[in-house]
């Protein structure tokens, strides 16, 4: 099933922006915690380490912040601008997480912007390239 191009309504996007940032970045430390002990996300913590992250759902009003250190990665509580910011919409973040759309494609059209450390923008698109995102949750609810 092609996930379809939908954004968030507007009055949904403002009460998200609104609730707490915490319980969707917890849900999101610990389900990459979880792929990376499964082996599903081939991370090397070790390039990770000490590194700050944060994901910005564009449509829903949501920035989910995260770090990493050398066994895993954990609720970004530090103020200040993280180390690498990726961008896009819930739909185009689905789409690359099904493989529906490559990294490359939706940054050419700007779909998905990175932002930050450029090297390590590279080291998380390859992380996300190599990962087999069929062997995730999400794409067994995808398939429903």
């Amino acid at each position: 099933m092609r996930v379809p191009e939908l954004t968030v309504p507007t009055r949904l996007a403002r009460l998200l922006g609104r609730l707490p940032a915490t319980p969707p970045a917890w849900l999101l430390v610990t389900s990459l915690n979880q792929l990376v002990k499964r082996g599903v996300l081939p991370a090397d913590m070790e390039l990770l380490a000490e590194r700050r992250f944060e994901v910005r759902l564009v449509d829903a009003g949501v920035s989910l912040r995260f770090a990493a250190d050398s066994r895993r990665f954990l609720l970004d509580r530090q103020p200040g601008e993280p180390d690498l910011r990726l961008s896009a919409n819930v739909a185009d973040f689905a789409r690359m997480m099904l493989r529906e759309e490559d990294p490359d494609t939706l940054f050419f059209n700007r779909k998905l912007s990175i932002e930050g450390d450029t090297e390590l923008g590279l080291i998380v698109k390859n992380l996300l390239d190599s990962v087999d995102w069929h062997e995730t949750p999400l794409a067994r609810f995808m398939a429903s």
